[in-house]
């Protein structure tokens, strides 16, 4: 975790520690929120994971949803593997569809 996603991270361990046990765990989905918060967290970092929090603890609401609904995970970054050469600039095919006859 990043130490900017722990900072934030820090009211959701709060809550987890004090209030839940006394509110209970009766969450509409699964994971409950702040376990939701803590993985979105962990796998997004500081902003996106709290973008992604507060999305889920708007959609908990009685007329929400229920049910499984799991943190997403990254997007992984776009793969080179189709390219052969030292540097790739993806200028391989004109845009009529012909192949770029100034490629190396």
């Amino acid at each position: 975790m990043t130490p900017l996603a722990y900072v934030v991270s820090l009211p959701v361990r709060a809550y987890r520690l004090i209030f839940s046990p006394w509110i209970g765990y009766n969450c509409r989905y699964q994971p409950t929120c702040s376990a939701y918060a803590m993985e979105a967290l962990e796998k997004h970092g500081a902003l996106k994971g709290s973008y992604l929090t507060i999305r889920r603890i708007g959609r908990c609401h009685p007329l929400g949803g229920t049910g499984y609904d799991p943190v997403p995970d990254p997007k992984k970054p776009h793969s080179h593997t189709h390219c052969h050469h030292t540097h790739c600039h993806h200028d391989h095919v004109k845009h009529d569809g012909a192949p770029d006859s100034t490629e190396e």
